[in-house]
């Protein structure tokens, strides 16, 4: 038996985007914002992460957001509403540790990582912060859920690369002017590697900035989700080396060697691009084999 998908939506034009919600009441009582589950498709196909989007205890579900980018991503692209998951387990990870903050708390999210700081926005606000979330993407295309998050937060900034909506930047450019306007009691940054590397590098104190602690959310190659295989290995300013699916997701962003972190996650790039090729060359084959038997069935 397996995890029973009640809805699928795309969120961008492209359809490069997409949501899917769920069914796993025992999971949604004990998820939290930080949070991941580990998913597999069929019997040979990889297990891969994805940080939760949302939960809801009362219908007993899980939201996922992921974009396509490899062969198992794209798979799960083209499952549709009633179809299951073979495997879907978790809440896996540490929760994000929420508490009452004295100043605002901002949460940046860029790109597909827009996501999974909406439930940390959510509990944030729901013990009293005033909470600031900051929204980038390279185009207007990639960007969601603005209106969800205008619903439980205190303030939405928008930013896009190329200007085609919101202010023209990057997520660090309205980060620097919210320090530089106001103080701040925390940093929560989830996105691209490169993006948070740099929110961590202007919330670590330069010239007149001050120093902002923060926290950023890994997710690099994981086979089990729980310290075993060593794959989500990554390494520390001060030299230790620590595990993503146990010692985070959410980690100290001032603590993060992410030059090494970037190396490592780019190993696989050439393997999983060939696994991709051939998967969409093997889709294309069967549709014109289907093709072909509808026109000899007329």
């Amino acid at each position: 038996m397996g995890w029973k998908i009640l809805s699928k939506k795309f969120l961008n034009n492209e359809q490069s985007v997409f949501e899917m919600v769920v069914e796993a009441p025992d999971m949604a009582k004990k998820a939290h914002g930080g949070n991941f589950v580990i998913l597999r498709l069929t019997e040979q196909g990889e297990r891969f992460p994805l940080t939760v989007a949302d939960y809801d205890v009362e219908k007993g579900t899980i939201t996922i957001v992921v974009m396509k980018i490899g062969k198992s991503t794209t798979e799960l692209s083209l499952m549709e509403p009633g179809e299951e998951i073979l495997d879907f387990v978790g809440p896996l990870g540490k929760s994000a540790h929420i508490e009452k903050y004295e100043h605002p708390v901002v949460l940046v999210g860029g790109g597909v990582g827009i996501a999974p700081i909406f439930p940390q926005a959510k509990e944030l606000k729901a013990i009293g912060n005033h909470v600031i979330v900051i929204l980038g993407a390279r185009t207007k295309d990639l960007l969601f859920w603005e209106d969800k998050f205008r619903q439980i937060v205190d303030e939405v900034i928008v930013t896009t690369d190329d200007g085609s909506y919101g202010k023209k930047g990057f997520v660090t450019d309205r980060l620097k002017e919210l320090m530089e306007n106001k103080p701040l009691s925390h940093v929560i940054a989830i996105g691209p590697i490169i993006m948070m590397k740099f929110v961590a590098k202007l919330t670590n104190g330069q010239g007149d900035l001050p120093k902002i602690p923060t926290t950023v959310s890994l997710n690099p190659i994981m086979v089990d989700g729980t310290g075993m295989c060593g794959g989500c290995r990554f390494l520390t300013l001060d030299g230790q080396a620590k595990f993503a699916c146990v010692d985070g997701p959410d980690v100290d962003g001032h603590n993060v060697n992410f030059d090494n972190l970037i190396a490592r996650n780019s190993r696989f790039q050439r393997e999983e691009h060939e696994r991709l090729e051939k998967f969409e060359h093997e889709c294309k084959l069967l549709a014109m084999a289907d093709k072909a038997e509808g026109e000899c069935k007329e």
